[in-house]
This record gives C-alpha cells, structure tokens and sequence, in this order.
C-alpha cells in the first residue's frame, strides 16, 4: 500500500497494492498497522455506502462538533472527490485538493477532520463507500458552498448532464459566512 500526501499534506491519497491473476484480484482497502506506520493512527466507529447517478454532487460537507475523518474509495463508476481545510489556523485554510477516484484505479483518499467533502458523479452511476472516525450527528452537520468563487473549486461539470443538488447542499454557506474550526 502506498500513502503518500497531496498537495495538502494532511490530506492522503492511498493506493492499494493489487494481486491478481487469471481468477481476478484481491486487495487491501485497510489495515491498521500499515496506516499506523505511515501515521495514521486510526479508528473507525462507522461505514457508509452511497449510490448516486451522473451529475450528482454531493457535499461539501462537514460536522463542526464531532468532526469526522474519512477513508473513502468509489466502488463502482468514478467521482471527482475534494476536500476543502477549514481550520482556521492552518496554512492551507480555505485551500482545496480533488482527484479522480473510481473503481477502475481503487484509490483511496484520506480526508481528515476539520475538511469538508464532497464529490461529483462523473460516471453514468457510482457507489461512493467511507469509514468514518466519529458517528454522524445531523445537529452538527455544516454545508460549505460547493461553488464558492472564494474557494475556488474546479469541478469538472458534464456538459450533457444536469447538475443534481439536494437542497440542503444548494443552501450552503459561503467561506467568509461558515462556521469553521481553530
């Protein structure tokens, strides 16, 4: 397995070592010991599973009491995942990194608590799974803007496909007007 840091440090792009044969292939999603060496000291307390079509984009979401970490990965179709740091005394605060995860390439990214997330559907489906480092809990569920011009997100929207937001994520908050972290 290979961690190594984007161009925000703190977030990880993870790709698995894959072995395979003339049966298929087999490879490690996660494994404690090696993401302790690479010093992600970890625990998990919850997995999700999302399926969305293309054009979705979900996010940019985060909790501002009970941050979660996430280890996500695309299991079927392909998204472009990004992550925006929100801790106000970071050197990358309202700074944004995305890559390409699909099920073709099996790539992970590890975003860690105090980012908001999101992704975009750039495949006819995708099934988008993640472990989490703290439960869900809605009262505290913050929604950053995903097409903020202050932030600057180059999503890559399909020109044949129509944009599909739920409210809660056509009402975010722009980054001058979010509550962040310290």
């Amino acid at each position: 397995m290979n961690i190594t840091p984007t161009a925000i440090s703190e977030v990880k792009l993870i790709e698995p070592r894959i072995f395979g044969d003339a049966r298929g292939w087999f490879l490690e999603t996660w494994e404690a010991s090696k993401f302790a060496a690479a010093g992600l000291d970890l625990s998990f307390v919850q997995d999700n599973h999302s399926y969305s079509l293309r054009g979705t984009l979900r996010g940019l979401h985060y909790q501002i009491q009970r941050p979660q970490g996430k280890l996500v990965r695309v299991v079927a179709g392909e998204v472009f995942d990004v992550a925006v740091d929100l801790r106000r005394s970071s050197p990358t605060f309202g700074r944004w990194v995305g890559m390409y995860l699909s099920a073709e390439n099996k790539h992970q990214l590890w975003i860690p608590p105090g980012f908001a997330h999101g992704f975009y559907v750039v495949s006819e489906k995708a099934e988008f799974v993640y472990k989490c480092t703290d439960f869900y809990a809605p009262e505290y569920e913050r929604t950053l803007q995903w097409d903020d011009p202050s932030v600057g997100v180059r999503w890559p929207l399909l020109a044949d496909a129509p944009l599909l937001l739920s409210l809660k994520d056509q009402q975010g908050t722009p980054l001058s007007q979010t509550e962040v972290f310290a």
